[in-house]
């Protein structure tokens, strides 16, 4: 099973198609997100062929909207689709049940605490608990609610595999291999420290995507995970 997952966080659809050629010996899938999404749409998403993707669309609303925007992105197909934790079980089961529709229903991963959050933060946004504690708890309701597979740090990887059912995928962005810069993540990990931990899937965006050779860096991360 190829583990990693390569973002591609650009608003441009050249260099996104660039950036999913250089990769897709190593990547298993490639991460769509907002940045991207919102500039091209589905046309855009139909652009990137060849590699399963990942739609990074952190769903969070009331449960009847998200169950509709569930359903007006199946027929893309994509292999995982995320949803935030904090928008309560109510909302993640309307996502399921809405994914169930199609013949080949993404995986929906329930977003818990953000990669880009620490205890500060959660507590600027009233969350008393450390982000460890906080993490669980989503997580735990998340699954319960119908979650097929969760989105967290590193740091909670092993935790979550002592609470969790063993057939809960765990995907972890906010990797940075040894030696690289943190950018704007504040709960970061190795990709082989994350996979020795518990991770199936770790997501790695600008230390590839920036690299002098992106098709040379994702190699050598895939290596390091295997």
């Amino acid at each position: 099973m190829k583990r990693l997952i390569v973002a591609l966080d650009t608003p441009e659809l050249t260099q996104a198609k660039r950036w999913a050629e250089q990769v897709a010996a190593s990547a298993g899938l490639l991460k769509v997100g907002l940045e991207y999404f919102l500039a091209h749409g589905q046309a855009g998403y139909r652009a990137i062929d060849g590699t399963p993707i990942f739609l990074d669309l952190k769903l969070h609303d009331i449960p009847n909207t998200v169950a509709g925007a569930v359903r007006s992105v199946l027929g893309l197909g994509p292999k995982m689709l995320t949803v935030h934790a904090a928008g309560g079980p109510t909302m993640i089961a309307a996502a399921r049940e809405a994914a169930s529709r199609s013949a080949t229903p993404p995986m929906i991963l329930a977003v818990t605490v953000l990669t880009s959050m620490d205890a500060a933060a959660l507590r600027a946004v009233g969350v008393e608990r450390n982000p460890e504690d906080q993490v669980l708890k989503l997580a735990t309701m998340a699954v319960e609610a119908g979650a097929d597979g969760i989105v967290c740090s590193a740091l909670e990887v092993a935790l979550l595999r002592q609470h969790l059912p063993a057939s809960v995928k765990l995907v972890v962005p906010g990797i940075r291999p040894a030696g690289a810069g943190r950018d704007d993540q504040a709960r970061t990990m190795t990709p082989h420290e994350a996979v020795a931990g518990g991770a199936d899937y770790i997501v790695v965006g600008r230390p590839i995507t920036a690299a002098f050779d992106p098709s040379k860096a994702a190699a050598d991360i895939a290596s390091e995970i295997a």
